[in-house]
């Protein structure tokens, strides 16, 4: 059995019936449990609190970040159980697969040179749209050592403090930017073949697809500007995608017709020979067609934080439910 001494932090907002899921989910093997809650108005500090998780209000005057509230929440259960080691954290609208805990916490026991362990995270609903279909293969990422892990995931504490946990600035990507601190500092991730968390992402509206898009392009942008350098080249790759197929094809495409005339929107050509490149690979037109789409989303939250930063001001959070 792993000997270590086990806390729970989940954050949320407004998260309802699924937060309720998500503490029912882990309450019963993890009395220490901590709720951050930002701003909600739904009643969840108080439905945490009656389930017998300790509910913490995350000081709203100041920007909130799902990265501030980890933090907040991290605080708190180490005030409260200043003896737990492992940290495991879970989005308010995931709720815990039976059996995760154990094996996470039998493999970091196996594993000290790994500081983090996740697994698979699905999507509740994934036939029910086609955006809930895409975040569960966006999620199915390759077993073994990784790069980053995302919002669910089992963490080393006295790792976390040696990096000073999660920027508190950061809109989106803290967890990977996270993850980049702590192999600069000689940590491993590890991804797991067993199933950890069930999603509820309740994307029903192109809006909502829209939104998250946006916030993966700052998010690519801002990491890249934090780490782009070598060797670590983070999300260099990503973030160039999203400025070549999002603003730079189109400018040119626009320029070559003003300098030549029609003929130059043959330059738009590229966009359905990508479209048929992703199709090869995926086999799903939908999936192709949202893929190619989303680097215009990418690229305006690309946009958005450079903007933000050469006006010199703090990126504001980006909510799609």
């Amino acid at each position: 059995m792993p000997d270590h001494k086990l806390g729970v932090v989940t954050i949320g907002r407004n998260e309802g019936e699924r937060l309720r899921r998500c503490l029912e989910s882990v309450l019963h093997t993890v009395p220490a449990t901590v709720y951050v809650d930002s701003g909600s108005t739904d009643g969840s500090c108080r439905m945490a609190s009656d389930l017998g998780a300790e509910a913490v209000d995350l000081n709203m005057s100041q920007p909130f970040t799902a990265a501030r509230a980890r933090n907040e929440g991290l605080r708190r259960l180490l005030l409260r159980h200043p003896d737990v080691d492992l940290v495991q954290f879970v989005d308010g609208d995931c709720e815990m697969v039976p059996g995760w805990l154990a094996a996470a916490q039998e493999f970091l026991r196996d594993h000290p040179s790994h500081a983090v362990v996740c697994g698979r995270r699905r999507e509740r609903q994934p036939e029910r749209t086609v955006y809930n279909r895409m975040c569960d293969e966006e999620w199915d990422t390759p077993i073994g050592d990784a790069l980053s892990c995302g919002g669910d995931a089992m963490m080393r504490v006295l790792a976390l403090q040696a990096v000073n946990g999660y920027r508190d600035d950061l809109i989106a990507g803290e967890e990977p930017e996270l993850c980049v601190r702590l192999r600069q500092a000689g940590w491993r991730i590890h991804r797991l073949e067993e199933e950890m968390t069930l999603h509820d992402a309740d994307m029903t509206h192109f809006s909502q697809w829209w939104k998250r898009t946006v916030r993966g392009g700052h998010a690519f942008a801002e990491g890249a500007w934090l780490h782009g350098a070598p060797p670590e080249r983070h999300w260099v790759r990503e973030t160039r995608r999203a400025w070549v197929w999002g603003i730079f094809l189109p400018l040119a495409i626009g320029v070559t017709m003003a300098l030549v005339g029609p003929w130059g929107a043959l330059f738009a050509l590229l966009y359905p020979m990508q479209w048929l490149r992703l199709f090869q690979r995926n086999r799903s037109s939908s999936t192709s067609s949202f893929m190619l789409l989303g680097k215009f989303a990418e690229a305006w939250g690309a946009l958005k934080f450079h903007l933000s930063r050469l006006r010199g001001v703090a990126g504001t959070i980006i909510e799609y439910k």
